[in-house]
Formats: C-alpha cells, structure tokens, sequence
C-alpha cells in the first residue's frame, strides 16, 4: 500500500456514551462528556491547526495553535484543553483566528533553521505543515538576536538523533515518555526563553535513563527526534501492516519502506495489544533480517566435522527425505522426529507437525514452549479448563489489585509493562513475588505495596501460605465457588493445614509471615485482582503445581471472567501461544486435543488420509536422551536453537553428535547448526506471510514485508520434504493453511485472513457463538464447566545448595536482548548489552575475594563457565543472576535437567552452584566444536 498515517485526532478518547451535543463550524456532533473541543472538530472531519497536540497523550496547551471562537464566551480558547459543552457552538475560522495563528506560527519559525528541502523530515514534519495550514507566507523577525540555532546535535543513541536546534519546546516527547512509556526520563529544563528538552540531568541520550522505545521519536512532530534510518535513506513512501515477531505481545507495527528497502518501523496506533507504543526491539531492532551472517542458500554435509556445500532447494530437500527414510528403515518408524518454533508462524509451525505426523508417520514433534510455558498448558487446563490466559492487555486498566510473579515485565514485556505501569500511577496496588528486586518494585511514580522476596523454588509454599489465609480469614467469594466452582471442600481442607501456614511458608521461603498474610488480605480485599506470570514460575519443578496455586487463589477470590481480573501468562516469544495451539506437543492435536480420542484422530486422518498413532511420542528430552541410547536418530529442528536454549548443553550436544542426521532450518547458522548435516535458510519475519498468536489469544496478521530473500517460503519447504517422502501435502498460499486449522480446531473455527483483515485481529476461541472472538475468558463459565480446585502439595526441589555449590542460580531477561540473542546480538542492541553478566549480591563476593568487573567462573554439578560479575544487592545473600543471550556464555552449561513433574520444562531457575575468580580455561568453550566451515 501507500504510506499510510493514521488520522491523529488531538487528544484522547474519553470513555463512556456520547451523551454531549456541540456544533462545530454549524456542524453537530455528539461526543462523551469531558472530550475536547479539539477532538469533537476531528470527529466532524474538521481538523483545528495543532502543534502541542497529539491523541496519544493528554492535552498540554502550549503551542496556542489551537485557538477558536466559542459563543458566548469570551477569548480565543484553546480547543485542545477546552472540554464540550452541551450546546456548545464552535467557530474554528475566523479573521482573528487566522491572524492569531499566524503570529503564533511566525515566531516558530523565526527560531528554526530554515533548511526544509534537505531537512530528513521534509513531508513529515508538522511544523512544515502547520505553515501552510494557517497561511504563512513571510517571517517579520531576523536571527540576528538570541536564539536556539547554534545548539549541538546528540547523536549518542545508535537508532536516532536528537537536534535541538529544531526543538519548539511542545513537550509532547516529554508527554509520551512519561504518560505513554512510564520512564520519565525526559523533562523540559528551564523557563521562557531557555526552556529546552533535556535527558535525565541534562546527560547524553545514551547515558541517560531513555529506554529506546521510540515513543519520543513517534510524539516528535519535527525532525529534533528522527531515526537514523530515516537520515540515512530518505522518507519512506509505502507501507505494510504487520506483526511484531520478538516478545508474546505481539505488537502491530507499520512497516515502512522506500522502494524494496525498509526504512522504519512504527508502532500502528489501532494495533490491539500494542495501541500505539513500541519497545527498542520490535521498533528498532530488525536489522537483523539484512545481516550479512544470514545465510540465503540450502547447504549440505555427510559429517558435522565437514565443511558446508552449497546446494541447490532440489538437491537439499531430496537429501533431508532420503535420509530420513533410509534411517526408518533400518531403526524403525519411531527413530525420526521435529521440534517446531515458536519464533515462526501459526502456519508454518501447522504445516511441521503435520509433517511429523502424516509423513514422518509418528508423534515426535514437540516445542520450544516446552523449555518455557508448558506447565502453563497443564495447569490451566486442569482448572479452568483451557490452557490460556484469561484476560486481554487492556484488561489491566480496571485492576485494582496487581500480583507479578516470577515475571520481570519491563525488560521482558515492556509494552505491557507500560499498560501496568500506567493502572499503577492510577493508584492500583501492586505485589511482586520475585527472588530478585525488579524495576516495578521501585520506579518513577510507582512503588510496590508487598516485594515478597521469596528463595528460588519456594513459589508453591508461598501461593498456598496465601491461599491459607484466605480460607482460614474468611475471606474466600463463597458465592462465586458455590456457583462456579467443584472441589471447593477438598481443596479447602488442605490449605488449612498447618504446613501451608505463612509462618511454615517463612521457614522455607524466607518471606516474613506478615508480608505474606499482608499480600494475601491485599489480593482477596482490594477489588479486581489480576496476576500476571512468566517463566519464574513455570521453569521451576512445580511449575504445574504453580499454575494451579494461582488459578485457585483466584478462584477462591472470585477474581475471573471480567475486566481486570484473571490468570495471566506473559509468553516470553512472539508465537509461544501459537505454537502450542498447533499441536506441536506429542500428546496433543491441534486444539490441546489428546492422541488418544479416536473422535478427535479421526477427523484429522479423514483430512490428512493418513493414520495417526494413539500413542503420545516423545518430548525433547526423550529424544536427547533416545539419540544417546541409539534409538533416536534423525531430527528436524525447526527455527530453534536448541543447542543454547536447552538445559545441560553438554547433555544436549551429546545427544545431536549421537545422531545420523539433524536438519536445522534458520537464518543463521546457530549453535544447533554446528552440528546440523542439512542446514535450510529460513525466512524473517518481514518476509513470512501468516499469523501470530500472542499472550492475550490474540491472532494478528503477519504481511510480507518483501518476497522472501532464499526464494521459497518456509512452509513450502516442509511441504516439499513430505512430498519427497511420499506424502501429498500441499498448499497455494498460507490462506488455504489458516482454512484447513480453522477446519480441524474448533477454538480456530471462525478464523480467516478475510475476517482478520476485516476486524485487525481476533482473540481465539472464535467460533458460530463468538465470531469476533474472545476477549475475556470464562465470563459466564469455565470451558471445562465448573473451575477445579486442585490441592498443590509444595515439594522442595531436588536442586539444593550444598557446601561445593552453596549458592543458587536464577536466569532470565534484559529489555535490550531477546532469548538466544540470535536476532538482537546482530543489531546495534549490542550497544546496551554486549555480554551476558552474573550479578552477585557484595556478601556473596566479598568473601570470595571478588569485585566488580572480575571474571569469574561459574560450576555446577554438570558444567561450568566464565562471565563477568556485576555486584548488585537486587538479589538476596546466596542468590545469583544472569541472563542467556550469549552464546559464547554458555549460560545452560550449568543448568541441570531437573523438570517440571507434569511437562519435563526444565528447572532453569534454580541451579545450585559455585562462583570463583577466573581460572584459565572456560570449560563451555572448550566444550564446543569448531565453528562450522562453509566450502
């Protein structure tokens, strides 16, 4: 399409009915009370000139654009802060208006440079267009007294410039700092004359508190904030709708293109789960697609200790289904398999399971979202009923109540980071239940009502010394379970007991009992309570049991099926939900339906002519560990980087040098493709055309960017490898894929591009009784009928301290970096994150004679490494921290295959180990091979 600009309509909507009746220009309209007379004109078709005002934040008045004529009253208002009136009449032109605004608009310019024609924002700058609107035609006042023209650039940040020269001081990057983003790290420094945009205490845009989100860049209405990129190749003149592809929020953004060449992204304002906003990844980090480590051609090889050949698409895909069959034929049907991605499409992502499934002729084919939110799968699912979260984003606005646990939102979710953070500046109360001090427990203008800083594995014992008090203060919504729930009595009774208490809680958690009983009366008393959750309490040994501790909690409280309430995880990759939703585990269909139910393998052998065995296959670690024994021997690793992002790298890369044949599809060639023998170039996210499927159900339209740059889409490559093996499975385009999910899922039965291009996007379940979707779940009922109390017995972890590794390590997260780095280490996001580093509270460090900065090593009982230690108090004595998004880190090499009892998700989150100062060689590297060769 063309550019396309979204009309800004100068303030905000206010919520409610359209109650008011005003004229504008003679003109009726009927708006909700408090909107302004500014936007009342816009809904009329009349725009009123405008510089300080934009829809996205709230009216400041400053500029006097703005002005117009209210009968019966006196003076020229401005219409951005001015708020309807019944029977209000409005005169938006006038003489003396035109006038007025004229005067206002020449003192702009006689303090700007006069460089439009080559200014990077020439056609997108509103000053330049206000000119014209108001009839500018000459400036009175010379530059020959003071002015701002000589004022340096800050060119600091790596995706955008700050010219202050070009600054009209509106205020509105400061506004959308702060109301937009929460970061206030933007401010108008001085008065009058010397009023100017400073970062933090007047620092550099890169060393002040700026996160990068662009939401300054996107208020900027002249090129004082402009991206580089924009700099750099010019406007961009057309532009594509579509999805986000890092983080489970799943961001709608206008792609936005000079010819073939992208030139920005900006966040779409009608985007359902992201209204407007953007973080540093998804807004600036996509030049990754582009980077020259990406390989665009099929490549070969008989041994991984053999350089790569290149090949062409015939030749590579005659390969993986050769070879695939010949190992069938000598170890059985079972001995092959896939993994899906969560990083692909719902299509894609459709299309390998059913390969695994009809062509491979078995149920080997599992996840990535096993390593992360399968417990959630489970535990939903046994409690509610569907293995989902419950709630939209916009939901948080009506929460009184905020529990996060085991979730860090604002690195790892920061656009919905800032939807909270917002409801928390309101006044909703918020409780973190984290072992590490994250940045929503203290931030500008928020403050945590309850930190329950728990040790790492003691969630259960926590979520139940909650639930105890609940019962036992009577404090339980007895109407709500009565009606709405089964097993009340049962589960009542066991929480009840003594060992559930908080003071038993204390003992193993470390949480003070008050803090806990505190917590506890807040969430059952303080109106609408929602929890929001992430991998902190699904990568642990109970992370079912966890997932069900909270679907009690909030249950016995009544706190589901409305606005502000409810269950939520926050998935940590951009098709998490989505995957899961496709059949990728081995248990499960597409629809969370078991193998088992021969009504439910029937339909799919009656579309696919195909049988499909009533036996679950065999989850990743089966597979690592059936490679090992001999049994397992062909992989088909689909857009995964199994080799960094699973637990006990050691184990791992045993089980894939065990293997005849790993084929690894990506876009580059990872750590898993160090041991790959078929290596198929994917596609990114600007050139796929599909769907994702983010935390909230929401489907979003993911639109192709450009053609894809290795010449076949992903989807058309697994078709063609079932073909070779025999297998007809094809399609003409991805519509036809969503067609056929739709016709085999019933949660998916109302879906299709049409409709999704019609609505924006659709929040499954969409069927006959919600055609527009869902955006809040169990409403009148569970899906499974009643909600299930489940008791959740706390079982200590098997991964204690001991004297050689007395110290417990926590992973997670960083705003700048995204899972295994792949993406975001080759982009300029390097700039804020160039190495993974261990944080070690000062006790921790003192005594083992380390400062900040060392290199250090870090063992466990099955690995060890070296990375950098950064003291820090965040964490408590005995409690260590690091991220993963370094390969060369090696952070898994430490973890331990311990799981979740329910799911085999690995325990990453409590690692028992040892840290000391640097010893010569780093055993993860030295456990590598060599990097791959291409010939």
């Amino acid at each position: 399409m063309t550019l396309f600009k979204e009309h800004d309509l100068g303030t905000p909507a206010k919520p409610g009915e359209a109650t008011v009746t005003i004229e504008v220009d003679g003109m009726p309209v009927r708006v909700p009370e408090g909107t302004s007379v500014m936007r009342a004109a816009a809904e009329t078709g009349i725009d009123i000139p405008k510089l300080c005002a934009t829809d996205s934040v709230e009216a400041f008045g400053s500029c006097r654009l703005c002005l117009v004529e209210i009968d019966g009253r006196r003076g020229t208002p401005a219409s951005c802060t001015t708020p309807v009136a019944e029977g209000m009449k409005v005169s938006t032109q006038s003489p003396k208006l035109e006038k007025l605004r004229q005067g206002v608009m020449e003192l702009y310019i006689s303090d700007h440079p006069l460089d439009c024609l080559t200014c990077s924002a020439n056609g997108d700058c509103e000053l330049q267009d206000m000119s014209g609107v108001v009839g500018l035609r000459q400036v009175r006042y010379g530059y020959e007294g003071e002015n701002h023209l000589g004022l340096l650039k800050d060119d600091s940040n790596p995706y955008f410039d700050f010219t202050p020269s070009k600054c009209i001081a509106c205020s509105r990057c400061v506004r959308a700092c702060g109301e937009v983003q929460g970061t206030f790290a933007l401010t108008i420094e001085g008065r009058g004359f010397d009023s100017k945009v400073s970062a933090s205490a007047g620092e550099l845009f890169m060393d002040s508190e700026c996160v990068s989100c662009g939401a300054c860049v996107q208020a900027c209405p002249t090129a004082t904030l402009q991206e580089k990129s924009v700099i750099e190749l010019g406007m961009p003149t057309r532009s594509v709708l579509t999805t986000c592809a890092y983080c489970g929020v799943g961001c709608s953004f206008k792609a936005e293109l000079r010819g073939t060449e992208l030139v920005r992204m900006v966040p779409y304002k009608d985007g359902g789960a992201n209204e407007g906003h953007s973080c540093v990844k998804g807004r600036f980090a996509f030049g990754y697609a582009t980077h020259p480590d990406r390989q665009m051609n099929p490549m070969v090889r008989d041994s991984i200790d053999e350089p790569w050949r290149v090949v062409d698409w015939e030749t590579a895909i005659t390969t993986v289904a050769d070879r695939m069959r010949e190992i069938q034929a000598v170890h059985g049907p079972g001995s092959i398999g896939g993994i899906t991605s969560s990083r692909c499409t719902n299509e894609e992502v459709y299309a390998v399971q059913k390969m695994v499934r009809a062509a491979f002729g078995n149920n080997n084919v599992d996840t990535c979202a096993r390593v992360c939110h399968s417990p959630t799968g489970y535990g939903l699912k046994q409690t509610f009923g569907t293995s989902a979260g419950t709630q939209d984003f916009k939901s948080v606005a009506q929460a009184d109540v905020i529990v996060v646990i085991g979730a860090n939102p604002t690195d790892g979710h920061p656009v919905f980071a800032s939807r909270m953070k917002k409801r928390l500046r309101e006044g909703a109360k918020l409780v973190v239940i984290d072992p590490r001090r994250i940045d929503l427990v203290r931030s500008p203008h928020i403050e945590a009502q309850h930190h329950l800083q728990l040790k790492p594995g003691a969630n259960v014992a926590v979520v139940n010394a909650m639930a105890h008090v609940i019962v036992t203060e009577g404090l339980v919504d007895q109407s709500f379970v009565d009606e709405r729930c089964e097993g009340f009595d049962e589960w009542a009774s066991f929480i009840q007991r003594p060992e559930n208490s908080p003071e038993a809680a204390e003992a193993v958690s470390g949480v003070p009992a008050a803090d806990l009983r505190a917590a506890a009366r807040l969430y059952a008393t303080g109106g609408n309570a929602a929890i929001y959750y992430g991998l902190g309490v699904t990568e642990h040994s109970q992370g079912s049991t966890m997932v069900m501790g909270m679907a009690n909690l909030a249950m016995a409280t009544g706190n589901i099926g409305r606005d502000g309430v409810g269950v939520n995880p926050l998935r940590g990759q951009n098709n998490v939900q989505g995957s899961c939703d496709m059949g990728s585990f081995p248990h499960e269909l597409p629809g969370y339906r078991h193998v088992s139910d021969d009504a439910v393998r029937e339909v799919f052998e009656t579309l696919w002519q195909r049988p499909i065995l009533a036996e679950p296959g065999l989850r990743i670690p089966n597979m690592f560990d059936a490679a090992i024994d001999g049994t397992f021997r062909a992989l088909f690793v689909h857009g995964e980087d199994i080799a960094q992002s699973d637990p006990n790298t050691n184990h791992v890369f045993s089980a894939l040098r065990a293997m005849d044949l790993v084929v690894v599809q990506d876009l580059f060639l990872n750590e898993t493709a160090k041991f790959a023998h078929v290596f198929l170039p994917g596609t990114s996210f600007l050139e796929k055309d599909g769907t994702f499927t983010n935390a909230e159900r929401r489907i979003n339209r993911v639109r192709p960017v450009m053609a894809p740059k290795t010449g076949k889409h992903e989807w058309q490559i697994v078709a063609e490898i079932a073909q070779a093996m025999g297998y007809p499975m094809s399609w003409n385009n991805t519509s036809e894929i969503m067609d056929e999910i739709a016709s085999v899922t019933p949660t998916f039965a109302g879906v299709s591009f049409e409709r999704l291009d019609k609505l924006g996007s659709i929040q499954w379940p969409c069927n006959d009784n919600a055609p527009e979707g869902t955006p809040i779940m169990h409403v009148d009922g569970f899906v499974r009928g009643k909600g299930h109390f489940v008791p959740t017995t706390f079982v200590p972890t098997e991964e204690r301290s001991t004297r050689k590794f007395p110290l417990i390590l926590t992973t997670g997260r960083i705003l700048s970096q995204y899972n295994v780095g792949a993406q975001t280490r080759r982009t300029k996001n390097v700039a804020w994150h160039p190495e993974d580093l261990l944080e070690i509270h000062p006790h921790d460090a003192e005594v083992r004679g380390i400062s900040d900065g060392d290199l250090v090593s870090l063992s466990s009982r099955v690995g060890e490494t070296q990375l950098h230690a950064v003291l820090s108090d965040r964490m408590p004595v005995g409690v260590v921290y690091t991220t993963f998004h370094h390969p060369v880190t090696g952070a898994n090499v430490v973890t331990t295959e311990n799981s979740d009892w329910a799911t085999n998700c690995p325990e990453y989150k409590v690692t028992a180990v040892q840290v000391g100062l640097r010893r010569t060689v780093a055993p993860s590297q030295a456990a590598e091979p060599a990097e791959a060769l291409v010939e």
